[in-house]
């Protein structure tokens, strides 16, 4: 068996969540432009709208702010808004949407998330992403508003909300130009780590990877030859997260939260 000395985590509903439901913080930028939308409308129209662009634009093709402003567009319009409002208003609810959710102001850490990468890295173990997010979540780009345009600033979600710089390799799906579960994601994360440790590298089996996606993260990593486990929070924590339906889960590792993966990592000197 393996000892690991990698470990990557997903980001959203893995490290962090929104601080209010997705679909209740479109309905609250959406209202001062289009007036009120039925938040249950517009939750099932955001995951129509999201699912769409996500298929016909992977990895986000022609950067994320065009990808996000479509995918804020469908939204609208399914969940009920004016045409004509919402074409005089999308340059002011994009950029809005994009900074609220670069930042601290849409989402927060889970309270085990910050605590276990320290311990992991005090422990030795190497604490990377693959994530299938945008630059939003690297540490070079967050979206503001100057004026009708887009432009970078410095920032990030992980940097605001207090994530350590020392995470890497960062693997976010609109940098790298592939999507979980591509095992080429998970390929492209281990030639970066051992490109940057020449003298320290590690094989598919010293890694492990922590999400809550059954497709994305456990089958995309373990296809990929890590190991792999999959977090299921219990109660309010874990409604967010994302489940299919008729989940098969008898053969997959489950954990409840993040400090499960120290425990697992350190168990017998860090072997799986």
């Amino acid at each position: 068996m393996s000892r690991i000395r990698l470990v990557t985590f997903d980001i959203l509903h893995t490290l962090i969540v929104p601080r209010q439901p997705i679909h209740v913080q479109y309905a609250e930028v959406f209202k001062p432009y289009l007036g009120a939308l039925k938040p249950d409308d517009v939750k099932s129209s955001f995951k129509a709208a999201l699912k769409a662009v996500q298929k016909e634009l992977p990895a986000y093709q022609h950067g994320a702010p065009a990808w996000w402003s479509e995918v804020i567009k469908r939204t609208a319009l399914g969940a009920g808004a004016d045409p004509q409002r919402l074409s005089s208003s999308l340059d002011a609810i994009v950029p809005t949407l994009l900074h609220r959710f670069s930042s601290r102001e849409g989402y927060k850490a889970f309270p085990d998330a910050i605590p276990t990468i320290l311990a992991l890295q005090n422990s030795g173990v190497q604490v990377g992403i693959i994530s299938n997010g945008d630059s939003r979540f690297s540490e070079m780009n967050s979206y503001l508003q100057t004026g009708k345009e887009l432009i970078f600033a410095q920032g990030s979600v992980l940097q605001d909300l207090g994530f350590p710089q020392t995470v890497n390799p960062v693997a976010l799906s609109e940098e790298v130009g592939m999507e979980k579960p591509d095992r080429a994601i998970f390929d492209w994360t281990l030639r970066k780590y051992n490109s940057d440790h020449p003298n320290e590298r590690v094989d598919p089996g010293s890694c492990l990877h922590v999400g809550d996606e059954l497709e994305c993260d456990f089958h995309g990593a373990t296809q990929a030859g890590f190991h792999a486990v999959l977090l299921r929070r219990p109660g309010p924590e874990g409604e967010q997260a994302h489940k299919e339906e008729g989940e098969e889960l008898k053969s997959v590792r489950v954990i409840q939260g993040l400090q499960e993966v120290h425990d697992i990592v350190c168990s017998r000197d860090g072997h799986v």
